[in-house]
């Protein structure tokens, strides 16, 4: 229960920016990020989906699929937008990683939370995988797995699925298109 007072402050503040947005533009978060596809050069575009990809994955990386197929060169944006999602995950894995330099959150997860990361790391491929392919955001998964020191040579084995979920949303996105 103490754990769950401490984070709801970021949680609100999370929420009380999307509310914002939502209220503040007229067409909410899709409109903002319409307008900023809209109005952004495609390098523009890229950037702020790896940020989205290295922060929370909010935006669903679908959206930015449908907007390669709208391009000049489809295939070489989808690919520049699977390359990015991969590297965002990287990037969240290596902030779990730095995060583990709290106290507070080291001694969190090596003592109150031991019994339970001894499963999650016997079960962590999965959850990359999961996150690789399903519409989860992959970078929530990656972080995890770095704060539960995941061997990175297998998170990057794992995590090349992403590469595979990008192709398959791709073909499905761009025959509808």
């Amino acid at each position: 229960m103490d754990s769950i007072k401490k984070s709801m402050p970021p949680v609100l503040i999370v929420v009380g920016i999307l509310a914002i947005v939502h209220f503040a533009y007229e067409d909410g978060l899709m409109g903002l990020l319409e307008l900023a596809v809209e109005k952004l050069p495609d390098y523009g575009v890229l950037a702020f989906f790896y940020v989205s990809e290295t922060v929370l994955g909010l935006i669903p990386p679908e959206l930015f699929i449908a907007w390669a197929g709208e391009t000049s060169t489809p295939i070489l944006n989808l690919s520049l937008i699977a390359l990015l999602s991969y590297l965002g995950g990287f990037t969240s894995y290596w902030i779990g990683r730095r995060a583990l330099r709290i106290p507070s959150l080291h001694n969190y997860l090596e003592v109150k939370m031991a019994k339970q990361l001894v499963m999650a790391r016997k079960w962590g491929g999965i959850l990359i995988a999961v996150g690789a392919l399903l519409p989860l955001p992959f970078s929530m998964a990656s972080l995890v797995a770095g704060m539960l020191r995941y061997p990175i040579k297998s998170w990057i084995l794992i995590g090349l699925l992403r590469f595979l979920r990008y192709a398959l949303y791709g073909a499905a996105i761009f025959s509808l298109v």
